[in-house]
Formats: C-alpha cells, structure tokens, sequence
C-alpha cells in the first residue's frame, strides 16, 4: 500500500518570466496609463523590496496576477460606464438593512 495524498496540489500561480514588462507594456498603451503606470510601479516596487526581504516571489506573482485582471476587466468596465450606468434595478443597501439609529 503506497501512502498517495487524497488530493493534488494546487500549483501556485506563477507567470510568465516577461509578463511584468508585457503588462506594463499594456498599460502604457491603455488610456488610462496617466493613472496605471505609476499605480503598477509602486506597486511593483513594493512587492520586489519585499521580496527581496522574504526571498519569496509571492507578492510579485501577486501583482501581476492583480493587474492582469484589471486589464482583462477593463473593457467591460467602459462598456458598463458608456452604458449610462442604469442602476435602477437594484435595490439601495439601507433598505434591506435599514436605518442606523
């Protein structure tokens, strides 16, 4: 009887080694990049100076992952907004909590 574990690791994300200038390449060209390219910079300068403490790659995957996501939604995001921001089908939190008193 061989001891097997019931489940398969998960193996943790980790992007490509060009993805960081690949998607800083993409937030230049996105016409949000007067607000992008610094956030991402600091972010990423963050998350290498703590990687650089913990010797981890963690925090670094972290950010890409992060803002890889921000890209990928970002289209949706200004269809949504373009579309007038129709919110009247939703119901205000406050009634369904009610008032603070």
């Amino acid at each position: 009887m061989s001891a097997q574990p019931e489940h398969v690791p998960v193996t943790p994300y980790a992007p490509a080694p060009g993805a960081p200038a690949e998607l800083l390449a993409q937030l230049r060209a996105d016409h949000r990049a007067d607000t992008w390219v610094p956030a991402f910079e600091r972010e990423w300068a963050t998350a290498l100076e703590e990687s650089r403490c913990t010797f981890s790659l963690k925090t670094l995957y972290e950010v890409v992952q992060v803002w890889q996501a921000r890209v990928a939604s970002a289209p949706a995001v200004d269809a949504f907004l373009a579309s007038g921001r129709d919110e009247s089908g939703f119901v205000d939190l406050e009634d369904i909590r009610g008032k603070r008193r």
